[in-house]
């Protein structure tokens, strides 16, 4: 099976779908529906010439179509795992946008029910793609970097760092208890266990609400879209807009990680460094395209992607070369990739997306989080 007989629907009209859809079109992937409500359905469907268009969130019918081969979940959080359940039972592939659910009870019925499908689920966590990230895997696979010590970083952004921005994701009926540490912050920690080849174990944190009211508009907006101040009405604020967080790994190796949505100046920082006994490795995605590498006795690097020793671990994610950047975008291209590769294979290539299982551990460190900050504690992620 090639790429390009496979078929996919679209679940959402929201920021992220026509990443999808764009990321879709760039491997040669056909797409062929579009889920969402009426309007926007049909909308996004002429923008890109989507055949087929099930409106009214009419994600049941899409699923019957003959015509869907893999189905792409880009809707709120709050309906992933009845989506995701309900695309497995029709004999669907599946790709998740994160979080996988709303909490661990939920995701165990997709954990469980993906075993038993003879489809694909794939969750979304696209910054195991950026060529940086395998770069540093690769590096520390072979010990390149010694024995790992620790691991630093933060993701910042500001979007939201006005007390008039709004978005769905603010409100933890819609998105879940924790927002900048379940929207940016399980990317940071995904990102890192990804590269560390371990999973995490404990948690120590501190989540800080700053703005505990705010304004918002009397409907519902797109994601970064602007609105009127005079317009808006207050409410109370259910959700952490910074954090601070411990992390302890079953391989021993200790992190910490800043998450914010209210740092003033940061599109999309998500920063990591690796630190081991030999050396270290440092990246940030707004610099998507450079490695620094520290010694303690020799001079440091900076690699640059398509360049000597930053190319052949990265070569099957990678298109173009060095000096043409790659980004956020292409992060989607290349996760897409690994996914569809996958299932075109009859599921032989290599597994390097984030599947249930890992979607499922990203919504349990959420919640060791959350009751962590609770407690002022250590608190052990659940197996």
């Amino acid at each position: 099976m090639s790429l390009t007989s496979l078929r996919a629907g679209v679940i959402g009209t929201g920021f992220i779908a026509p990443v999808h859809i764009e990321a879709l079109r760039r491997l040669g992937v056909q797409v062929t529906a579009v889920c969402g409500s009426t309007a926007r359905a049909r909308a996004t469907a002429e923008k890109w010439a989507i055949p087929q268009v099930f409106g009214d969130y009419d994600y049941k019918a899409m699923l019957a179509s003959p015509n869907v081969d893999v189905v792409h979940i880009t809707s709120p959080n709050k309906v992933h795992v009845e989506q995701a359940l309900a695309a497995l039972a029709a004999g669907k592939h599946v790709v998740c946008e994160k979080p996988l659910g709303m909490d661990t009870a939920e995701t165990a019925r997709v954990v469980k029910q993906a075993a038993k499908a003879k489809t694909v689920l794939a969750v979304n966590y696209n910054c195991r793609f950026f060529p940086a990230v395998l770069q540093m895997r690769a590096a520390v696979q072979r010990g390149d970097l010694g024995r790992i010590i620790h691991v630093h970083g933060h993701f910042f952004q500001d979007w939201l760092l006005k007390e008039t921005d709004y978005n769905w994701r603010l409100l933890a009926s819609e998105g879940g208890k924790l927002r900048a540490v379940g929207d940016i912050g399980t990317h940071w920690i995904d990102a890192a266990s990804f590269i560390l080849g371990a999973r995490v174990e404990s948690v120590f944190a501190t989540l800080e609400t700053f703005y505990k009211r705010r304004k918002r508009p009397r409907g519902e907006v797109a994601t970064f879209a602007k609105v009127d101040p005079k317009t808006m009405v207050s409410y109370n604020v259910d959700t952490e807009d910074f954090a601070s967080v411990l992390l302890r790994y079953d391989n021993g190796v200790h992190a910490n990680v800043a998450i914010s949505q209210v740092a003033a100046g940061r599109k999309c920082s998500l920063a990591l460094g690796i630190y081991g006994t030999e050396g270290s490795m440092r990246w940030d995605l707004e610099q998507p395209n450079e490695i620094l590498v520290g010694r303690r006795d020799e001079p440091n690097q900076i690699l640059q992607r398509g360049t000597a020793g930053f190319q052949e671990d990265v070569a099957h994610f990678t298109d173009y070369p060095g000096g043409h950047p790659e980004g956020f975008p292409d992060s989607h291209k290349m996760h897409l990739r690994a996914v569809y590769e996958h299932i075109a294979s009859g599921r032989k290539t290599p597994l390097l997306f984030a599947t249930a299982a890992d979607g499922h551990h990203e919504v349990k460190i959420c919640e060791a989080v959350l009751k962590s900050a609770t407690g002022k504690k250590w608190v052990t992620v659940s197996h």
